[in-house]
């Protein structure tokens, strides 16, 4: 069993520092840009694309979403429903979190399934957990509007709250992308599909260039 006392425990309320606030010709940061740094996987479960983004806080929370280069997000779909059943008959909306050690949380692992998304147009994608840890909720804001996912990610629409162990945060941000080496991914993955007309003629490609 994990030891409760390597967490950092809780979800502290986000204080505010004057330094954030902006001066009067200054534009406000986003709130994710002020407070969590981004990570990334890419081309997740063997699929050019299925990028995802993890939302690093210094408490050791992570916010778990779609990249910007995810195909759901790059090509405009449509998000019709979430099924949060992954293996072996677990459910993720049956994570009940209790107390200041989190009993009750449920274990993932970096590929661990969250959820799998449909869209209208039938296509389908796995959400893993991209880190090791304890799932600590899954986003309420996604069970009543699914398309939160697709149209505000690092916003109301992020899939799921993960706390890593603070002996383990290093290594686990080890696994992922920096902001340059996925933007450099994405970079190189549009150089490529310019060289294929049917890609470019479908938009694809200048969504594409709207992420690097």
């Amino acid at each position: 069993m994990e030891d409760a006392d390597d967490f950092d425990n809780g979800i502290p309320g986000f204080e505010f520092d004057e330094n954030d606030w902006p001066t009067t010709n200054d534009k406000p940061k986003p709130f994710v840009d002020r407070y969590f740094s981004r990570f990334y996987r890419t081309d997740l479960n063997g699929k050019t694309g299925e990028d995802q983004c993890v939302l690093c806080h210094s408490n050791k929370i992570c916010l778990v979403t779609l990249a910007k280069s995810h195909p759901v997000i790059v090509q405009k779909k449509t998000v019709s429903s979430i099924n949060f059943e992954a293996a072996n008959g677990i459910n993720r909306l049956d994570n009940k979190v209790s107390g200041k050690g989190k009993r009750g949380a449920q274990w993932v692992k970096a590929n661990s399934i969250l959820c799998k998304i449909k869209c209208t147009d039938e296509t389908e994608y796995l959400i893993v957990s991209c880190v090791r840890g304890m799932l600590i909720e899954i986003n309420e804001n996604i069970l009543d509007n699914s398309n939160l996912i697709a149209e505000k990610p690092e916003d109301a629409g992020f899939i799921a709250v993960i706390m890593i162990k603070r002996n383990e945060f290093d290594r686990e941000m080890k696994q992922l992308l920096s902001q340059e080496k996925y933007q450099g991914i994405v970079k190189k993955r549009l150089e490529e599909s310019e060289k294929q007309p049917e890609i470019q003629e479908s938009g694809i490609s200048k969504e594409m260039s709207q992420v690097s």
